[in-house]
């Protein structure tokens, strides 16, 4: 596996890739055109301009989070080709610039949700969490201005205000669509990109809904086991793959996460590793990524990725603020340094305790 951290770039992050750079085991960057909206053809001399700093900075690009996918080809649009169109285009400058791994999600409408973005833990730090209780008693419509209240004035992935300024619109686009649909719409996507894929060796990793199950009614397709086999039996083509999210899968405690990983053995092309606490059903907090801090067995998570013989990048993932840091909510550079820590910790370990 190849140990990395997320970085949205310097217009953006509260974190420098200098500060990334000094994370021991750190060697490469995921990270994005943040500003770019979907459906956008990226400019090829934007992904050079970002390649060339995160090498200047003595690090790799190994992989791109995300290239967003225009909601007209999640609802089956008529003028859903010619954003595919867009798409292929991004992926092929991609290609020529030497990405091969990308991100992206099919959700739709909110990327993720969260009712906290700074719920005060014990120790003293905070962290994101989530309360369907609370969802239940939410328009929609706000959720935009309740993220942006606590976001302390950082753009947030996938609550971009462009997007979100068009909430209406999004819900009435799908509102007539369900799972069936859903996925087919995805096969059609998928079958799309494929040939790009194939000739520029880009493995397309996608993303787990966040929380796994419907929020304010709108469909998901990626939430546990069944749909994850469902899903990747949509093309015979290995570059159709996912990025294991423990944290996502986790918020269903009935999802056996080392299980789900020795599943798509071979389909795994990206992973994001945290833990989270459950405190009720429906109700959960972002932990250390320590195993005693949360609910779940991190090193049973490590230990699966080891015996199916990952080798992409992997990243810690949402982490708490803590020392004081002022950062974008889950991505601060001390927890997400520990977190990395300890992951390497654990595959170091692992690797040693099978005599290879």
């Amino acid at each position: 596996m190849q140990m990395t951290m997320r970085w949205f770039g310097k217009d953006y992050d509260s974190v420098s890739l200098e500060y990334i750079r000094q994370i021991p085991g750190i060697r490469g960057i995921i990270s994005t055109l943040y500003g770019t909206l979907p459906g956008e053809v990226w400019e090829k001399e934007a992904i050079v301009k970002l390649k060339e700093e995160v090498e200047a900075a003595g690090l790799v690009l190994a992989g791109i989070e995300s290239v967003n996918i225009h909601d007209a080809i999640k609802t089956g649009a008529r003028e859903r080709d010619k954003y595919i169109d867009n798409y292929i285009g991004t992926l092929e400058r991609l290609g020529k610039a030497g990405v091969h791994m990308v991100c992206y999600n099919f959700m739709p409408v909110f990327d993720w949700t969260r009712t906290d973005l700074a719920k005060p833990r014990p120790d003293g730090s905070t962290t994101m969490s989530y309360d369907q209780s609370v969802i239940d008693t939410i328009d929609p419509d706000d959720m935009s201005s309740l993220i942006e209240r606590q976001s302390k004035g950082f753009v947030m992935a996938g609550w971009e205000p462009e997007r979100l300024a068009r909430l209406k619109e999004l819900f009435a686009m799908y509102k007539d669509l369900d799972e069936a649909g859903l996925f087919e719409n995805l096969k059609y996507f998928i079958d799309r990109i494929m040939p790009v894929c194939d000739k520029y060796d880009i493995n397309m990793a996608i993303h787990p809904d966040d929380p796994a199950w419907p929020v304010f009614g709108l469909p998901r397709i990626v939430t546990d086991r069944e749909k994850l086999l469902r899903l990747v039996g949509l093309s015979k083509n290995p570059r159709h793959g996912v990025a294991l999210c423990t944290g996502s899968l986790g918020t269903n405690p009935a999802n056996d996460i080392p299980a789900i990983i020795r599943s798509l053995r071979g389909r795994i092309h990206f992973a994001h590793v945290r833990n989270l606490l459950h405190t009720a059903p429906g109700k959960f907090e972002e932990s250390a990524h320590l195993s005693s801090d949360g609910s779940m067995d991190m090193f049973a998570v490590m230990k699966a990725l080891y015996d199916i013989n990952f080798k992409g990048p992997i990243r810690p993932d949402h982490g708490r603020a803590i020392w004081g840091e002022v950062c974008m909510p889950g991505y601060g550079l001390y927890d997400r340094a520990l977190g990395a820590a300890y992951l390497n910790g654990l595959w170091e370990a692992i690797d040693k305790m099978s005599g290879k």
